[in-house]
């Protein structure tokens, strides 16, 4: 897909804020420090247009970026290692909850797994929400540029056990696979 504008639109962090022109919305999930700022950029191709950090837990608000002024990427806060209160870490899971259950824009969610690391119960409780609620869904496995070709094999035989009948996009921000792969699915999925 040719990208002829992309820009942050906004961070919502209650639903009154959410955007309401009811464009198609591709949203990217996963824990924190998986990867979804770098695959938004990659996909973009920009370098700074999702705010990356080294620091797991630093988004906090679900942000909004609209594509050819046709569709968003919807920025997820990350779930897993983020050194915050617990109040807020709750209010997280209510905020996610409530945006993949109610939000009819949504039409395709992205499902990021750190290619390195075995999935964690969280991860595993996305996925079988996804699946209860009938989300249209892909799961990316990142950061395969990390691995030796004998380990991704090792690593993506592990992730399709533990998530049985996904399709598994493997991806690297550094080198920029998986991108067309994931595109196409993103393309099907506003074009439907």
């Amino acid at each position: 897909m040719k990208i002829l504008s992309a820009f942050f639109v906004k961070s919502a962090f209650e639903k009154k804020d959410w955007v309401s022109d009811n464009k198609p919305e591709i949203a990217f999930l996963g824990r924190s420090n998986v990867g979804k700022s770098s695959l938004i950029n990659l996909l973009l191709g920009k370098k700074n247009l999702a705010k990356v950090s080294k620091t797991p837990g630093r988004t906090q608000s679900i942000n909004f970026f609209l594509i050819n002024n046709s569709f968003y990427f919807v920025d997820l806060p990350g779930y897993g290692f983020a050194k915050v209160p617990k109040k807020i870490h709750q209010s997280w899971g209510e905020t996610i909850e409530n945006y993949l259950h109610y939000r009819k824009q949504l039409k395709l969610c992205i499902q990021l797994i750190d290619a390195r690391h075995e999935p964690s119960d969280l991860d595993k409780k996305l996925w079988d929400w996804l699946n209860f609620y009938q989300k249209n869904h892909v799961l990316v496995a990142t950061k395969v540029d990390k691995l030796s070709a004998n380990q991704l094999q090792i690593s993506l035989r592990r992730i399709k056990k533990v998530f049985l009948d996904s399709k598994v996009i493997t991806s690297s921000s550094v080198t920029g696979e998986g991108k067309e792969s994931i595109w196409k699915e993103i393309k099907a999925a506003v074009e439907t």
